[in-house]
């Protein structure tokens, strides 16, 4: 499994951030994220088919809200909390706790 590239955080924009945060299939991808610490790819329960959840989480890797590590044949998703937390204070906080 070749590594996945991670956007730096200084290169972040909000805009990114929310864009990717837009979609409620994604929104519940990182408020699960949230509560669970990290999630390896087959254990997210979304409606949506396998390879649709893989864009998602595509999308939010790119928009720089998610780190995914390799771990054996899968792939860990963690929430990179701390990192936007510190490039944009308070507003990944705020989202979570108003997510339905």
């Amino acid at each position: 499994m070749r590594p996945l590239q991670h956007p730096d955080v200084s290169t972040i924009t909000l805009p990114m951030m929310l864009s990717a945060l837009a979609d409620e299939v994604r929104l519940t991808v990182v408020r699960r994220l949230a509560e669970a610490g990290g999630v390896v790819c087959g254990q997210f329960d979304v409606p949506v088919s396998m390879s649709t959840l893989s864009h998602h989480l595509k999308v939010l890797r790119e928009a720089g809200l998610l780190r995914v590590t390799p771990e054996g044949s899968f792939r860990r998703h963690e929430l990179r909390l701390p990192e936007m937390e510190a490039r944009f204070p308070g507003v990944l906080s705020s989202i979570l706790k108003t997510a339905p």
